[in-house]
């Protein structure tokens, strides 16, 4: 791959950096149904194009790997987290085994891109209709690729933020404090954007 013509794969896909596989093949069938070619309300071939590309090489970790070596200026490292234990330094600098538990980086990285994700699902719905903007946790289920044992959390830190509420018809609807969030993480991303550019 050329450099001039670098591509970010995470954010075609919508994911970190540092997203596991599980979370890039979720994120993907997700993409890959929405911009399908055969779906007529959102089909478009060349974002289905770019999400498959992204797919084929982020999934792939010897490719995955090839990619950040080739992309080592606009990319953190890569590690390779398929084994599910990684070695990470004690406060006195020796080594101790971590296994991917509650609170590494990768499962972390994934929640908030979920989080961010429901966020911005609301916000369009507000949009689109702000008379009735609630969306059932089954459908955002579907449009975030995220299990129903995963969304309950999800959905739990977002109330309990404020950004998100329930409504008396049991659908859930981004606030006020949650929309001056999603423009929050918009600004951040551009921002992050502009300077990975320059």
């Amino acid at each position: 791959m050329d450099s001039d013509l670098f591509v970010n794969f995470y954010e075609t896909l919508g994911v970190e950096p540092g997203a596991t596989a599980d979370l890039i093949e979720s994120r993907f069938r997700q993409l890959a149904r929405r911009y399908h070619p055969d779906n007529l309300s959102t089909g478009d071939r060349a974002m289905f194009d770019a999400v498959v590309e992204a797919h084929e090489t982020l999934k792939d970790p010897a490719r995955r790997a090839l990619y950040h070596e080739q992309h080592a200026r606009r990319l953190p490292p890569y590690v390779d987290r398929t084994s599910g234990v990684d070695e990470a330094p004690d406060s006195d600098g020796a080594e101790r085994s971590v296994s991917g538990g509650l609170f590494d980086e990768m499962g972390i990285a994934g929640d908030i891109a979920v989080q961010n994700n429901i966020l911005a699902l609301l916000y369009q719905r507000r949009r689109q209709n702000i008379k009735e903007p609630g969306v059932g946790n089954g459908e955002l289920e579907i449009l975030t690729g995220c299990p129903e044992e995963h969304l309950e959390f999800h959905l739990w830190y977002l109330r309990e933020k404020g950004w998100i509420a329930k409504r008396e018809d049991g659908l859930m609807a981004i606030t006020i404090d949650g929309v001056d969030r999603a423009a929050a993480i918009y600004r951040e991303g551009a921002n992050k954007r502009i300077t990975d550019r320059t």
